[in-house]
């Protein structure tokens, strides 16, 4: 059974603030703390059982206003900056190492990228041992023309809280939920097939993070970047869809992969979904292969062990 916390933090513009930390445990001194993406919340339940399984801990943190966080009278994922996430990530880092001695982050999507400026924010200071990257948001994927239009969102349209007009697609959603072509089932309420709406706060905020990483950064512990071999722009449903990242370039991730610091480890993933954990059988698979690989060889107490579990 998940025990959950719940994290008061300091209001923000719109008031009163949670974050919420999801944790299983079997006594290990070993721990992960799980980071969701955008329109997501923690309900990986195969992701905790992996690491369970291998003697590590789970915890999963519901960010402000998404998942178990989200309060009344909020707006779904919006915020002024990246940073605002860091005192929930700085709160259950703590919590998480009153009982153990190592610590990895596992982070997907959008919770990449916040993952990455907080990990090279508290650089020096041993809070973690690793950063494990799945399909991280280092950059947009949208063409040339809305991309400039993005960088040109500065005060006062980067405050507004109106949600942009860039229309909705449900077809990554589709690919997922047991509902339609996928096999998983979640609380569509708090992952709506077609996403949260994009505000211009959000997208400024997620663009000067960006910038901040392709700028480099220095984050002094080593990290797994897992991204599919294949990107793909598709506007309704086909099958391909179904073995291909339909909301990131993975170009771009494995190009900026480089910027994160001194130890890194690019690894491409053939037929992976955006969320490659939630992909086939026979690619999450590999996907966690790559993980414990990973582990064993570069984090902490693994380091050189190779008959680690």
């Amino acid at each position: 059974m998940y025990e959950i916390t719940v994290l008061p933090m300091p209001p923000d513009f719109e008031g009163e603030v949670v974050a919420t930390l999801v944790s299983r445990r079997a006594g290990s001194r070993r721990a992960v703390l799980y980071l969701h993406g955008f329109t997501d919340y923690f309900f990986q339940d195969h992701l905790a059982e992996h690491y369970l399984g291998r003697g590590v801990d789970f915890y999963a943190l519901d960010l402000r206003k998404y998942g178990r966080s989200l309060l009344p009278h909020q707006t779904r994922g919006l915020i002024r900056s990246v940073t605002d996430y860091f005192p929930e990530i700085d709160e259950a880092v703590r919590l998480i190492r009153q009982d153990h001695d190592e610590v990895t982050v596992n982070a997907h999507s959008t919770g990449g990228l916040i993952a990455a400026l907080w990990a090279d924010r508290v650089r020096g200071r041993g809070l973690v041992q690793g950063m494990v990257l799945n399909s991280p948001f280092f950059d947009l994927n949208v063409p040339t023309p809305l991309r400039l239009a993005a960088d040109l969102l500065r005060t006062p349209l980067s405050y507004s809280r109106r949600p942009l007009p860039l229309g909705i697609s449900t077809v990554y959603g589709q690919t997922l939920h047991r509902s339609h072509q996928g096999e998983w089932d979640y609380d569509l309420e708090l992952k709506p097939l077609g996403g949260f709406s994009v505000h211009a706060m959000w997208l400024a905020a997620i663009r000067r993070a960006q910038r901040r990483l392709h700028a480099g950064l220095a984050v002094d512990v080593p990290v797994l970047v897992l991204a599919s071999t294949k990107g793909l722009r598709v506007r309704d449903f086909v099958p391909e869809a179904q073995s291909a990242d339909i909301v990131l370039d993975p170009r771009h991730i494995a190009r900026w992969s480089t910027a994160l610091g001194p130890h890194v480890t690019c690894v491409r993933v053939p037929d992976g979904l955006h969320d490659l954990v939630l992909s086939a059988e026979p690619v999450r698979k590999q996907v966690f292969a790559e993980i414990d690989r990973w582990t064993t060889a570069y984090v902490g107490s693994h380091q050189g062990n190779e008959n680690s579990p």
